[in-house]
């Protein structure tokens, strides 16, 4: 069971380091560091619970601190394209499944609320 388990990591760890080779610079949309405020469970030292175990470590996937939105009527998403809708206090936001896919997590304020989308 321990060879399968390091051969599916070594599989997930060459098909990130494959998709972050090919990915477009745009869709880096995040501050290189944490912006003032925020808890980083890493630096603050916490360790995963006992027992635990992970294929990527920990922040390996960036979350989206800032991320661009257009008009519904702006965008060429097919009309079959899966998203999370978010509407909160009068204003509202769409998150692409297919994106999220790949970044997991969207930071973001929506209505004046602190959010985070995730998929």
């Amino acid at each position: 069971m321990k060879t399968v388990r390091r051969l599916f990591a070594l599989v997930l760890a060459a098909a990130a380091v494959l998709w972050v080779a090919n990915t477009p610079d745009e869709i880096w949309a995040g501050p290189a560091a944490l912006p003032d405020g925020i808890y980083d469970p890493v630096r603050a030292g916490e360790q995963p619970p006992e027992g635990f175990w992970q294929v990527l470590p920990r922040d390996a996937i960036f979350p989206v601190y800032s991320p661009t939105f257009r008009s519904a009527e702006s965008t060429e998403w097919l009309a079959e394209t899966l998203v999370i809708g978010v509407e909160l206090n009068g204003e509202a936001k769409a998150y692409p499944v297919n994106f999220l896919n790949r970044r997991e997590m969207v930071n973001d304020w929506i209505g004046g609320s602190p959010v985070l989308v995730t998929w």
